[in-house]
């Protein structure tokens, strides 16, 4: 610690006889004498000017003493009423002279001299040093009294405080480069006492003045427009809070723009600080936010409600009977304003909208419910792109919230955003099937069905350009669906389905494959375009190209020529290693399988060797499909040949694994070789559950529209030449098995 040892006379005395004989012993150093020097021209620099001076960088050692609540240290080199008759420690003017120069001090060299001209600089400074010392700031701009504000408020830093104050008063209203007062550190820093001192510190100088310096220190705005207030919002403080709010009832009313205090608070489900501000307010408070919104819209998304209570309210005549504790928090917000319900942020939104985009939240309803009995013409209310609360729900799937929009108002449902787009539409667009069934299921909503944009696209169309075959099943279901309706382009739905097929190689068993042949089996009409007129727009609309094609073929046959090498090594080696091994040398038939004969071990040999031929014909398929000199034509059949060989190679490699372990473990694990037997073939079903699958869900609409004859004929046609064609391996094997066990 730096002491001080008053003296009666002039002049000053060692503080103990230690100290003066090390004094003593210390020679006389010229780099000492010269950073004396330059603290009086500093100093007498700036009392002789006027201009403002460059920022000048904080001394360590006050920076120092900020930090740590050394206010003995601060005191004794800032109090310039001591004058010659303080005497200071041989410490403290060693470590001033060291920091009041820029060149680096030999230790060792250290002179008497200089700590002389240091302390007789001290002692001859006038009052104005003080306040110059204490212009100098951190790179953030902070000065000496933002930094004791920031880390403490203890009694050290209350006194720094005072001492602080007590020369330079313009600090406690001076900026940093964040626009931080003093204030906004001690209450961002959470610091309760300290904001309790500076707050006494501004009401010493409004009584000096006359000017309410309290009032205009807590309204002060750093460059983010918050004042000390959002910053104890911030951290959740409330007992700062309620402290800063019982010196101006009015402080929540900053910004006028931009995040007000009660919408950082419900932002940050600061439930506690939400009342606090309204009640110490006494209704007076801002309820503004970002981008246009408000603390309505904060509420509908970060609400919990905790802030209620058992209280309730009905200053609007909203009912009080809502449990939710979801929605206690909108449900004060609107008794407090109902006129939020109408405000709308920057892209149009208002809470409304902000409530029907919510998912999957418990509280979803609720909410709504009470922004519509709050004021009910918000359903009708769209934002800049004409898009209503029943659009945002449709666009995020939320039938429920739909559901309870359609009860309020039942007119809502025929709303069109800027586009021309109903809700319908919207969930058509964005793949929701929930919401295109239920309407598809609600004959009040019939009306809607065949409504187009102003592109002329009804459900139907923008459901098969999605892709989705859920949707358009749920819409070709309904009879009071137009099929042959054009959009603005002459387009109906069949000519729709058939741009979505890519010319060229495609898999047959894709949506918008069985989407185009379900209208065509329905007889869906095209539109009133010439064929060939319609093929020529089918291939610039999609713009193939052959290059493309054979891409797409060249990086296909890399995979599948893979999976046939490896099928065809394994069936190689299984076909000479045999299950239960084989016959002595000594026996008749020496070198034989031991199983041969047997109708399971014939299977087995043949579901090997059509194993091995296949993949090896869907080898030499995808040879020729990479080969160049071919023409695209020709190479495209030799890959969907080598395709289709492959997949069969797989059942019949499924079905030789079968049957090898069921000879292999029949004698003595029966049950265990059924089970395998059984279990074996879900990996070829695995392969066709999309096939029926897709089936299944096309039969129902089919019904309706064709008839259930016609439609348990196409279905059960369909699938029996699909299992035909795929399971014919099995077939053949088990055929062919049994009738050369019984010819030979």
């Amino acid at each position: 610690m730096v002491m001080m040892v008053p003296s009666s006379s002039g002049e000053g005395r060692s503080s103990s006889p230690m100290e003066a004989n090390a004094v003593a012993a210390v020679s006389v150093d010229t780099k000492l004498m010269v950073t004396a020097q330059q603290l009086k021209d500093l100093l007498s620099k700036e009392d002789s000017t006027a201009n403002p001076l460059p920022t000048v960088t904080m001394n360590p050692l006050i920076l120092s003493w900020a930090c740590s609540g050394s206010w003995q240290d601060l005191e004794l080199l800032l109090n310039s009423e001591s004058g010659p008759s303080v005497r200071y420690n041989q410490e403290f003017l060693d470590l001033l002279t060291a920091y009041s120069s820029d060149s680096c001090i030999d230790k060792s060299a250290s002179a008497q001299k200089a700590s002389e001209d240091v302390e007789a600089s001290l002692n001859q400074l006038p009052s104005v040093s003080a306040v110059s010392l204490l212009e100098g700031v951190t790179i953030e701009g902070s000065t000496a009294l933002h930094m004791v504000a920031t880390y403490g408020d203890v009694d050290g830093f209350l006194r720094s405080a005072d001492i602080i104050h007590s020369k330079a008063k313009h600090l406690l209203f001076v900026q940093n480069n964040n626009g931080d007062t003093p204030l906004h550190c001690a209450s961002r820093a959470g610091m309760l006492r300290m904001v309790s001192h500076l707050i006494g510190l501004a009401s010493l100088d409004e009584d000096n003045t006359g000017v309410d310096k309290v009032k205009e220190l807590l309204e002060m705005e750093n460059k983010d427009k918050e004042t000390a207030l959002h910053l104890a919002v911030r951290i959740g403080n409330n007992d700062i809070v309620k402290l800063l709010m019982e010196e101006n009832s009015e402080l929540a009313s900053f910004p006028k723009h931009g995040n007000s205090p009660l919408y950082l608070a419900i932002l940050l489900e600061e439930d506690i600080i939400v009342e606090t501000l309204y009640n110490a307010s006494h209704m007076k408070l801002s309820y503004s936010g970002q981008n246009g919104q408000n603390a309505l819209h904060a509420a509908v998304l970060r609400g919990t409600g905790s802030i209620l209570g058992n209280n309730s309210m009905s200053t609007h005549g909203i009912s009080s009977t809502y449990k939710d504790p979801f929605a206690e928090l909108t449900k004060k917000l609107l008794e407090w304003n109902n006129d939020l319900t109408t405000q709308r942020d920057e892209n149009g939104s208002t809470p409304l909208h902000f409530a029907a985009a919510l998912v999957q939240q418990s509280h979803r309803g609720s909410v709504c419910s009470l922004i519509l009995e709050a004021n009910p013409a918000a359903l009708y209310q769209s934002d800049n792109k004409g898009l209503f609360p029943i659009h945002v729900a449709a666009s995020v799937g939320e039938r429920g919230t739909i559901i309870m929009f359609l009860k309020k108002s039942t007119s809502s449902a025929g709303l069109q955003d800027t586009m021309g787009r109903t809700f319908l539409h919207i969930a058509a667009e964005n793949n929701k099937v929930r919401i295109v069934s239920f309407v598809c299921r609600n004959q009040s909503l019939s009306w809607i069905l065949n409504m187009q944009d102003y592109a002329g696209n009804t459900a139907l169309h923008l459901a098969i350009q999605a892709g989705s075959l859920l949707m358009f099943c749920a819409l070709l279901g309904n009879r009071q669906i137009h099929l042959n309706i054009s959009n603005k382009k002459g387009q109906t739905a069949l000519d729709i389905s058939r741009y979505k097929i890519p010319p060229g190689l495609f898999d047959d068993q894709n949506s918008e494959t069985r989407i185009h042949y379900a209208l065509k089996v329905v007889h869906a009409r095209s539109g009133n375009c010439r064929r060939d007129h319609f093929e020529e727009n089918y291939n610039h609309q999609l713009k193939h190209t052959q290059r493309e094609e054979l891409k797409n073929m060249k990086e296909s046959t890399q995979t599948l020529c893979i999976g046939a090498v490896l099928i065809a090594t394994v069936t190689f080696g299984a076909t000479f290693a045999l299950p239960g091994g084989y016959r002595d040398d000594e026996h008749t038939n020496g070198g034989t399988p031991t199983l041969a004969g047997r109708y399971a071990f014939d299977a087995f040999i043949l579901a090997s060797t059509l194993s091995f031929i296949l993949s090896a014909m869907s080898i030499v398929g995808l040879m020729y499909s990479g080969y160049s000199i071919l023409n695209p034509h020709s190479r495209r059949i030799y890959f969907l040949v080598a395709l289709y060989f492959a997949s069969m190679s797989i059942t019949c490699f499924m079905v030789a694994f079968a049957l090898g372990l069921y000879m292999v473990l029949a004698p003595v694990a029966h049950k265990s070789a059924i089970t395998i037997g059984v279990i074996s073939p879900l990996v070829i079903l695995c392969n066709k559950t999309e096939f029926w699958i897709k089936w299944a869900l096309l039969a129902r609409p089919l019904c309706t529209r064709i008839g259930l004859i016609r439609t348990l004929v196409l279905v059960t046609t369909r699938i029996l030449f699909n299992t035909l064609m795929e399971f014919w391996p099995i077939i053949f094997i088990f055929v062919w098995a049994a009738y050369t066990r019984n010819q030979f």
